[in-house]
């Protein structure tokens, strides 16, 4: 009987990863046997398996290995240039994948999906930047714009700008997104008048707000989930409520005038 070399250990190991990937997908799957997957891709012929454990004690997580620059990931030994571009590659097409899906379902129904495909985008800024999120009547993106870029702690919103934007873009209905560098999504109050102002804005001008989402620390604030949106409407409609009132009261007041007659 023939002894099993170090080289069949590891094509046997391999092939039961990816017969257990093609089986029932990445469930089951620890993180580091996910990375070893994507590296093997590169290096079909290398033990890889120590090098994926390396990645991930190195970013944490397999969302910090994916999410890591070509050039961090060759910091990391055993990984060279074709490995780095598999796993970027992988990144890249998974972005595109979620950007796709969104384009496709209403918001209401993927704020989750929204926050995947943003997160990738504005985890690492340093500065906030605010993005508008154009939808048609279908609640379909049409586009997505970069509106401010402010400072580590605040950014500068123009209500004119993102109404301008909506009407160029034939838009009907909008979605506020913003990143908090310092990871916490909780809403100053700054970002609480600002919603509210562009909600106003949005129904004097017959536009939906759906929601203002805040992204932070691989978590969110939606201002739609905790029923802020809903709130600021309410409270518009009572001021148009109580204006209309005011006026028709001024307006009798003037009828019934001793001094008109």
């Amino acid at each position: 009987m023939t002894d099993m070399t170090s080289e069949d250990i590891h094509k046997g190991h391999r092939r039961r990863l990816r017969e257990k990937f093609l089986k029932s997908g990445l469930e089951g799957f620890h993180d580091y046997e996910i990375v070893e997957l994507l590296l093997s891709l590169g290096t079909p012929r290398r033990d890889c398996k120590q090098t994926a454990k390396e990645a991930i004690k190195k970013f944490q997580t397999l969302r910090g290995v994916l999410e890591a620059s070509a050039e961090d990931l060759r910091q990391v030994d055993g990984i060279g240039p074709h490995s780095a571009f598999g796993i970027k590659l992988v990144q890249e097409v998974a972005r595109e994948f979620l950007r796709a899906r969104v384009l496709e379902k209403p918001f209401y129904r993927s704020s989750q999906e929204v926050f995947d495909y943003l997160y990738h985008a504005m985890r690492g800024l340093k500065k906030e930047v605010f993005k508008v999120i154009y939808l048609n009547s279908q609640n379909q993106i049409i586009d997505t714009v970069d509106v401010s870029e402010g400072t580590s702690s605040s950014s500068a919103v123009s209500p004119r700008d993102v109404i301008d934007g909506a009407i160029r873009s034939n838009s009907t209905a909008l979605i506020f997104v913003h990143n908090h560098p310092s990871g916490n999504p909780e809403p100053s109050n700054n970002d609480k008048g600002l919603t509210r102002e562009l909600v106003y804005a949005g129904k004097l001008l017959r536009l939906r707000v759906l929601d203002h989402i805040i992204i932070g620390d691989n978590k969110y604030f939606s201002f739609a989930g905790e029923g802020l949106i809903e709130e600021y409407e309410t409270d518009f409609m009572n001021i148009m409520l109580r204006g209309m009132a005011e006026s028709r009261k001024r307006l009798y007041q003037a009828n019934s005038s001793p001094d008109k007659y």
